[in-house]
């Protein structure tokens, strides 16, 4: 019968090709994608029949399938090169190297993918060598098909564990919701391919082996369906049934609202970006009369210069420390490679060069939305390899040698969208996470706030600015360079750091300075000495009370409408042109940028109005105190030491996502391997029970059944017409026939067996059992392990219940035939 299962096994691998097709497509979302799976389906499928027909062996298969490779690759997976001769063959040396390294690659660069360099070489393997893999198992008559099911599982997993970090959104049928339908609908259509396949396989086999029996013995075949098939039929239904909606129902409930992990979640920049120091807490660096003067990068354009250059993202803040890519308020996503081109939205359309000269950090200098960039210099291969770029952060890190280095350039391009009036936001609220902002910058806020939203905000910005002053360091004794570019300065001392203590003690000072009379006699309440660093952070706690989402942005502005601000001048960016600004986000998701550095035209007066104590005419006896130990001042934020607090008492908050992952992971096992674990545990409990079993006569028995039912699991035919003699001389084992023997002996002579003579019938049945086990491949000793046609054998009818009709020339009699006894 080698038409059905032809026909059959096709129509499986042309399912299993659809579901993984429809599995890898948000991947790529290219038709370039579909084209390489149909045309990858056809060779596949070519090359198959092929072997096929012809017999062929391994290694003609796999030549057949290498030269297949080589022709399709390029116009297929590396379409960017077809062209010139000289295209071409960089494009097969992309192909060469794609096979083994863009896997890796596939994981760094954000989706869709679309037909970028060689990325499509993955899927070529899978829809090529795994079709004609599967088709080629499926389409074997012996055991090894078997294993066309983990191929195909295999293929659907493609799709799965290189593809989104997210699942699809949920569907409502009426008061249920199903979670992640689109990935629980994709392994449904996995599984039960493989299970109707591997179903009809055990089927066609059982009815191959009778027509064998049959044509052997003369005995006709009876094609009515009895009792035990029946319960075979609908335990098997019932079984499938409960997994499937264990699988529709649990798992997806279980998981829900855990993170994904695909492959794609632990591939990243994050190593790099948790070991750098944070750029804030160097930022006071940056004007140290070393630094001060030098360049760091250039920017020219033809046309229009953006705005803003941004360096660097800052999204968590932990009271000590604002860093990148943390479990801050704000998640500002993962960096990824970058395809071809991104989607900008609307906006100005941007073009700058950029070039870099002292700047040695792994933050790269990028403009607006990021669309596309283009590296140039002899690093530029690696450059571009090694640049990670976050869409949400609108930020990119280069990690290539460790970072940036002088005489790298690039251009990028991207959209620059219009700025928009801090006053007019709203704020979308909900903002809980992170740090609890320092009494006194609460009691300031609650002291000057009017109105709510972005005007309220607009508000303590401009207030906070007009209260604080421009320093950018503790001492003026190596007259710092850049006190020459303020005119008229007068020099105020300022600690560095961002800490919540130093934040704290900023605001301390306005609210002592706005309390005391002479500030407001002279109307001077300039009383918060600081720079960018503390000031960013302060309108980023500020925000965060009134409900506006914030994160801190180190970069350069080129130009700007407040003459006071510093510039790069000529697109030129010196140290201490560099400046820190907040973004606050809006109810519309859109982010808009708060300038935040403090005026130096008036001086701040830190004379504080002395007052009297009270006189009192009583005597007042002080109370009694005990000298307490003060605690260790806090160490302030600086590049050298980033220490992270300890924090007291045990944190459990990881243990319940831990649980609820640990259990649904458990549970998918349990679905996987539970009907295993089932078979192997009845398989042990009846032989230990037949081992156990009342006299060493029956013992003996149970021997011998344990033996046959051993020969039946590892593929051997143990007909039930034969008696023990014949079996064994079947089966062809060492020790078969004094089993034969000993347990006739036991059954049918009156002398009972010694309990001796019971435990080394046994010896002898577990050793041929092993000696079963080891005469075939590991593939073959699992699937006898878990093997269910030692039950089968017993489901039959007993003898004298069914009648066989043999036949013999053109006369049919109905007559009884012996079983095995």
């Amino acid at each position: 019968m080698v038409v059905p299962r032809v026909v059959v096994g096709s129509v499986f691998a042309a399912v299993v090709v659809i579901t993984a097709a429809v599995a890898a497509w948000p991947i790529y979302r290219s038709w370039a994608f579909v084209l390489l799976v149909i045309v990858g389906t056809v060779a596949a499928a070519a090359i198959a029949t092929a072997a096929w027909r012809r017999r062929w062996g391994g290694w003609r298969i796999a030549a057949a399938l290498a030269g297949a490779f080589l022709v399709l690759g390029v116009p297929l997976a590396v379409p960017s090169r077809l062209g010139a001769p000289t295209d071409v063959v960089r494009g097969l040396g992309e192909l060469a190297m794609g096979t083994v390294l863009a896997w890796k690659d596939l994981v760094t660069v954000d989706l869709p993918i679309g037909s970028y360099r060689n990325l499509l070489v993955p899927a070529l393997v899978v829809f090529l060598v795994g079709t004609c893999v599967l088709l080629l198992l499926s389409w074997r008559e012996d055991g090894i098909a078997y294993a066309a099911a983990p191929v195909a599982i295999g293929m659907v997993s493609f799709g799965l564990f290189f593809g989104r970090t997210t699942v699809s959104s949920s569907w409502g049928i009426g008061p249920l919701a199903l979670y992640a339908p689109v990935e629980t609908l994709l392994g449904l259509a996995a599984l039960l391919a493989s299970l109707v396949w591997l179903a009809w396989r055990s089927h066609d086999e059982r009815f191959r082996a009778l027509r064998r029996a049959a044509a052997s013995s003369g005995v006709r075949v009876s094609r009515r369906r009895s009792a035990a098939d029946r319960r075979r039929a609908a335990l098997g239904a019932g079984m499938v049934a409960v997994a499937l909606v264990v699988v529709v129902a649990v798992v997806p409930a279980a998981a829900r609202g855990a993170q994904r992990d695909v492959l794609r979640s632990a591939i990243g920049p994050e190593i790099e970006l948790a070991a750098a120091v944070s750029p804030l807490a160097e930022y006071r660096a940056l004007f140290a009369n070393a630094r001060a003067d030098q360049t760091l990068f250039t920017v020219t354009s033809d046309g229009v210069l953006p705005e803003r250059v941004r360096l660097a993202t800052l999204d968590s803040y932990d009271g000590e420390v604002y860093r990148s890519g943390g479990s801050g308020a704000v998640d500002a996503g993962r960096f990824v490679r970058v395809p071809s081109v991104l989607d900008t939205g609307t906006g100005t359309q941007i073009e700058a060069d950029v070039t870099v000269q002292e700047l040695d950090d792994i933050w790269m200098p990028t403009a607006g939305q990021l669309a596309s960039i283009d590296f140039a210099g002899p690093r530029a291969a690696s450059l571009a390899d090694r640049f990670y770029y976050s869409t949400a952060a609108a930020a990119g890190v280069q990690t290539a040698g460790g970072g940036l280095e002088p005489g790298d350039s690039y251009v990028v391009r991207g959209v620059e969208r219009p700025a928009l009036d801090l006053s007019t936001l709203e704020a979308p609220g909900g903002v809980s996470e992170g740090v609890a902002a320092p009494d006194s910058l609460r009691a300031w806020v609650d002291k000057h706030v009017s109105g709510s939203g972005g005007a309220a905000l607009a508000g303590l910005v401009s207030l906070l600015r007009e209260r604080g002053y421009l320093s950018h360091g503790l001492s003026d004794d190596s007259s710092p360079e850049w006190m020459k570019s303020l005119p008229d300065y007068r020099f105020q001392p300022s600690a560095s750091g961002h800490s919540l203590a130093r934040i704290d003690s900023l605001f301390s000072r306005l609210l002592k300075r706005e309390s005391d009379p002479r500030a407001a006699a002279s109307g001077n309440y300039v009383a918060a000495i600081g720079d960018d660093e503390q000031f960013a952070v302060a309108v980023a706690l500020i925000a965060r009370e009134l409900g506006f989402p914030s994160r801190v942005v180190m970069g350069a502005r080129l130009a700007s409408t407040e003459p006071d601000l510093p510039t790069c001048d000529g697109g030129v960016c010196r140290a201490q042109d560099l400046a820190v600004w907040t973004e606050v986000q809006s109810s519309d998701g859109e982010w808009v940028a708060v300038d935040v550095t403090p005026q130096y035209e008036q001086s701040p007066s830190l004379q504080v109005t002395e007052q009297r104590d009270p006189e009192n005419v009583t005597e007042v006896r002080p109370d009694p105190v005990e000298e307490v130990v003060p605690p260790d001042p806090v160490q302030e934020d600086t590049a050298a030491d980033d220490t992270p607090r300890q924090t007291s008492g045990l944190d459990l908050a990881w243990l319940w996502p831990v649980l609820r992952i640990s259990a649904a992971a458990l549970l998918v096992a349990l679905l996987v391997c539970g009907p295993f674990l089932i078979v192997i545990g009845a398989k042990a409990a009846r032989r230990r029970a037949r081992r156990q079993e009342g006299t060493p006569a029956a013992q003996i028995a149970g021997g011998w059944d344990e033996y046959v039912d051993a020969a039946a699991d590892a593929g051997l035919d143990a007909p039930r017409a034969y008696t023990r003699g014949e079996l064994a001389q079947a089966f062809a084992t060492p020790s078969g026939p004094e089993l034969a023997v000993t347990a006739d002996r036991a059954v049918f002579s009156g002398a009972a067996p010694a309990a001796d003579e019971a435990d080394a019938y046994w010896s002898l049945v577990d050793a041929e059992r092993r000696r079963f086990a080891r005469a075939s491949g590991g593939w073959h000793r699992f699937a006898a392990t878990v093997s269910l046609r030692s039950f089968i054998r017993h489901l039959a009818p007993a003898a004298g219940a069914r009648k066989r009709i043999a036949e013999r020339g053109k006369r049919q009699a109905a007559e009884p035939v012996r079983l095995t006894p």
